[in-house]
């Protein structure tokens, strides 16, 4: 028991200890504070951190845990919260790195033995928010966005998230107050707080990403919400589909080279900066050791925040490593997407990360799906994993 509580004398010459279980973190942004659970636990000498929101885990592969000093390193994105201790718990920031290198610093705390998300006490009256919403995102220079929101309720707790034609935001979690809806996740790399108000039987709020990014948002339910086909959004541009790029070796490789001849090719351009592409990655990685022996290769593109094209690797290896990826990783350049779309010219613009492009065994495109539902979007991500096999072993059986 005293291993497992990790005695030892704080300031003031009085006992601490490192607490294993639930604890609550807090990322404080402009609009708020952005809550989150992470499960610590302890083996030995060795301590184990996971983020939670909602069903979602997310394993944080770089832990440092004593009394002095909180550190978690998410390799794969880039992300480290350092923290010292204060009091029973933990204060100091996290640093996420966004396009160019540039760092946002968030304020961050940690509590142990608390399980609860946005309110400890939730009001026993709230209204239900429950079901699937039209919703129209507002940035502050006036450009919109439409989405679907989809809200399972039970109680006061809800979870959910926003469907894009770019992709989802994945594992929403959070609760109902009155006729105040909080929802919030951090899982490594998003840090999304989204904060509204029900009026009349529409929802009107505000969304925070990180500490740079706000939107208005509005809300209609509509249980026929939907959004363009994502086979629909990006197109080839001519009639051939070509590029060279590195590995993270450094040795250029092409469409050309002679391990892709007569193989059905799936293309997936992404980023290790995005939680999507993490999504879509351990989507790939048991696909390819499924069908490599009847003809399928696979080649990510990754578009990179950082431009030195060592970090860039670096980050892109880490990616590899996180999944164990076997198909083959190139360094495709910035993440920057005008940037991306002259490097793409073949396509007629760079829409999304990831997007996903099957060429058949004449290289060929048959398929260009722009976006990834993942695993948050529940039957969405379902529908997306059939349609992805069909494709594939069609191609193969041609």
């Amino acid at each position: 028991m005293l291993a497992i509580l990790l005695l030892a004398l704080g300031g003031c010459g009085k006992p601490v200890s490192i607490q294993p279980g639930t604890w609550r973190g807090v990322l404080t942004l402009p609009g708020g504070e952005l809550p989150f659970l992470l499960q610590v636990e302890q083996s030995g000498p060795d301590w184990s951190v996971t983020l939670i929101n909602g069903d979602e885990r997310v394993v944080v592969p770089e832990v440092t845990l004593s009394n002095e000093q909180l550190t978690l390193v998410l390799p794969a994105f880039n992300t480290r919260i350092a923290a010292s201790r204060d009091g029973s718990g933990y204060t100091g920031e996290l640093t996420l790195v966004k396009r160019g290198g540039k760092k946002q610093v968030i304020p961050f705390n940690a509590t142990p033995e608390h399980a609860y998300r946005f309110f400890e006490q939730p009001a026993e009256e709230s209204v239900s928010v429950d079901g699937r919403w039209e919703v129209r995102f507002s940035e502050d220079d006036g450009a919109t966005s439409e989405a679907v929101a989809e809200f399972t309720q039970s109680n006061q707790r809800v979870q959910g998230t926003f469907l894009t034609p770019t992709g989802d935001y994945r594992f929403l979690d959070g609760e109902v107050v009155g006729d105040r809806l909080y929802l919030s996740t951090f899982d490594g790399s998003h840090a999304f707080l989204f904060t509204a108000t029900l009026v009349d039987d529409e929802l009107q709020g505000d969304f925070w990403s990180g500490t740079a990014w706000h939107e208005s948002w509005v809300a209609r339910r509509n249980e026929s919400a939907s959004l363009p086909d994502a086979d629909s959004l990006t197109r080839l541009v001519g009639e051939t589909f070509q590029f060279e790029f590195p590995d993270t070796a450094g040795r250029a490789v092409s469409l050309d080279d002679p391990r892709f001849d007569g193989k059905v090719v799936l293309v997936a351009m992404a980023g290790s900066w995005c939680p999507n592409c993490h999504d879509e990655a351990a989507f790939l990685a048991p696909l390819y050791q499924q069908y490599r022996d009847q003809g399928l290769e696979i080649i990510g593109l990754m578009f990179e925040h950082l431009e030195d094209f060592d970090e860039a690797a670096r980050q892109v290896d880490a990616f590899r490593d996180k999944f164990d990826i076997e198909y083959t990783l190139l360094v495709a350049g910035s993440s920057d997407k005008q940037r991306a779309a002259e490097t793409m010219s073949m396509l007629d613009r760079v829409y999304a990360y990831p997007t996903s492009i099957f060429l058949d065994r004449s290289g060929a495109v048959r398929r260009i799906h722009t976006g990834f539902s993942g695993p948050g979007t529940g039957a969405h991500y379902d529908a997306l994993v059939a349609g992805f096999n069909q494709t594939i072993e069609q191609l193969l059986a041609e």
